[in-house]
């Protein structure tokens, strides 16, 4: 199943997050080890840089990026996407963007720990615990 994660997902495993942290970096597991793919929203990566840097340091931040680029799909949109956004009703246009990003790619969820924000998404979203309850054989 294709995952698109929210950057507060990556934040809590790079920035070692507690009490979010272990859920966060199971997630990132399960893509690892190929039980899921996962994806990213392109705009949340100079994001996600700048928070590492600023709550971390440079190489956490870099290794941050990194990361994303090796083990996620990083969802770019045109023109088009962005209207599309744009025009979902949503609270926050950063989490459209996200909402619809993940509709592109047709993900099962979007992983996040902000459920409340993607109320109205064409893709249901889940906090990583709840995700790794569900899946749990």
């Amino acid at each position: 199943m294709m995952l698109m994660l929210d950057i507060n997902v990556l934040l809590d495993v790079f920035l070692v997050r507690q009490p979010h942290y272990p859920a966060s970096a199971r997630i990132l597991s399960l893509i690892a080890g190929g039980q899921h793919h996962g994806a990213f929203a392109a705009h949340g990566l100079t994001t996600l840089y700048y928070l590492a840097r600023k709550q971390a340091d440079r190489g956490t931040a870099e290794a941050a990026v990194d990361s994303v680029l090796s083990s996620l799909r990083v969802v770019n949109l045109d023109l088009a996407g962005w209207r599309q956004a744009r025009a979902l009703v949503l609270p926050d246009f950063e989490d459209a963007v996200i909402a619809y990003s993940a509709a592109t790619l047709s993900c099962g969820f979007i992983i996040t720990r902000n459920v409340q924000h993607f109320i109205g998404s064409p893709v249901p979203a889940i906090t990583p615990t709840d995700f790794l309850c569900m899946s749990a054989p």
